[in-house]
């Protein structure tokens, strides 16, 4: 639970990071961008939701 947590965060302070460049955008392509980044995060945790559900890395 608490590499879960710690991905977000780290996700988090990554995609803040950005916001000096992303707030200069259009404000269509900036919600796009937090959009995308908004469900991309997820795909790294899938394994290891995975793994906390199942007890193994693979089905």
């Amino acid at each position: 639970m608490l590499l879960i947590l710690l991905l977000i965060a780290v996700w988090a302070v990554i995609i803040a990071s950005l916001s000096p460049w992303v707030g200069t955008w259009h404000v269509l392509l900036q919600g796009i961008f937090y959009l995308v980044t908004g469900v991309i995060w997820i795909m790294p945790l899938k394994p290891l939701l995975r793994w906390m559900e199942l007890g193994t890395w693979r089905d």
